[in-house]
């Protein structure tokens, strides 16, 4: 597990240590395929309260479908955004923080090399995990936008070199903890690698777009072990819980946001119908004016549409009529998953009638 970066020129740890009754703070950091995200926050009645939020566009995967490689380019922009991360963990004194990374170092020939080289550079110590804890963590971070009524829930992590799917028994569900996980898949296509294996051209097509789609639906119709949760989609009895970037900006189209709220966002609800009137407006925009929505920008004008894609794909193979909206995911599972830990060794420690740590 990762500590807080140690601030420079800190002599030991009473240096950063809080004062009297201020709430401690933990950290986590997701190192995608696409993005640096970092949450800071403090424990809560309810979950957490977030203190600090930073993310970026890296893109540390360009390219690597074709080459294997991280670039030298990517990795920079990467090391760029961990450097700040790093000092933001500092400066708020964390006293838990782990940092992730997936997809890309994941399969990256020179991955480990890179992880090594943020640690050396920046203090971060990135774990590479596995898919199947990808998955779970997703979950973890959706919990709270389960809907409990139904009886089974598609989590749909869309990153940027890889997708995971988790089907989830609501049936078999404690009231408010985790869920049973009946069956997980982990597909290697993402937002950018989806986006860098269908190059736009002059503009997007129905027929490009469907391309796309049936590549993805390919990938996820060979897995079978999901099959016995089959009937309750079917029946409408399950729904499905999008996170991802791409996702998120589909809702602020749907909206109408005059710029991108996440309080408007994240947990509301989709109709099917919805989410294919959306993507069909974002099919009708060339690339510039995709960059000019509020809610999508520059940085993902490329890559939204393979999002829709692969939303698209799932909701074909596994029909449900309405989608919750996550703007949280990884990030907010590492916190929680945190958190609980550190409860749990303070409780353990008191019924041994040991004393807890400041």
């Amino acid at each position: 597990m990762n500590e807080a970066p140690r601030a420079p020129g800190a002599r030991d740890g009473r240096d950063r240590m809080r004062s009297a009754g201020e709430p401690p703070c933990y950290a986590a950091l997701d190192l995608g395929t696409n993005n640096c995200r970092l949450l800071i926050a403090t424990p809560s009645p309810t979950g957490f309260r977030v203190v600090e939020a930073y993310s970026r566009i890296v893109r540390l995967g360009e390219g690597l479908t074709q080459s294997g490689r991280l670039s030298e380019a990517a990795m920079e922009r990467a090391l760029a955004a961990l450097k700040v991360s790093a000092e933001k963990v500092r400066r708020r004194r964390v006293v838990r923080f782990r940092a992730i990374a997936t997809q890309a170092c994941r399969i990256a020939e020179n991955g480990p090399a890179f992880v090594e080289q943020v640690a050396n550079e920046t203090g971060v110590r990135l774990q590479i995990i596995p898919p199947q804890e990808e998955a779970r963590l997703s979950v973890t971070g959706c919990l709270n936008l389960l809907d409990r009524a139904m009886e089974a829930a598609l989590v749909v992590d869309v990153g940027g070199g890889s997708t995971e799917l988790s089907w989830v028994d609501l049936k078999e569900a404690p009231p408010e903890g985790m869920p049973p996980i009946r069956a997980w898949l982990s597909v290697p296509i993402g937002v950018v690698t989806l986006a860098e294996r269908f190059p736009e051209g002059e503009a997007a097509t129905e027929g490009w777009f469907r391309a796309m789609v049936e590549t993805v639906k390919t990938e996820i119709a060979a897995f079978r072990r999901a099959d016995p949760l089959k009937p309750v989609f079917e029946a409408d009895r399950a729904h499905l819980v999008g996170t991802s970037g791409a996702i998120t900006s589909l809702a602020g189209m749907h909206l109408e946001l005059p710029r991108y709220d996440r309080s408007r966002v994240d947990g509301i609800w989709m109709s099917r119908d919805e989410c294919d009137a959306a993507a069909g407006r974002l099919l009708a925009l060339n690339a510039r004016e995709r960059a000019d929505q509020p809610c999508i920008g520059p940085d993902r004008a490329d890559l939204v549409l393979a999002g829709a894609a692969i939303l698209q794909a799932v909701q074909e193979l596994w029909p449900c009529s309405r989608v919750r909206v996550a703007d949280r995911g990884l990030r907010e599972g590492i916190l929680l998953s945190l958190m609980s830990e550190r409860g749990g060794r303070r409780r353990r420690r008191r019924r041994r009638g040991g004393r807890s740590p400041s």
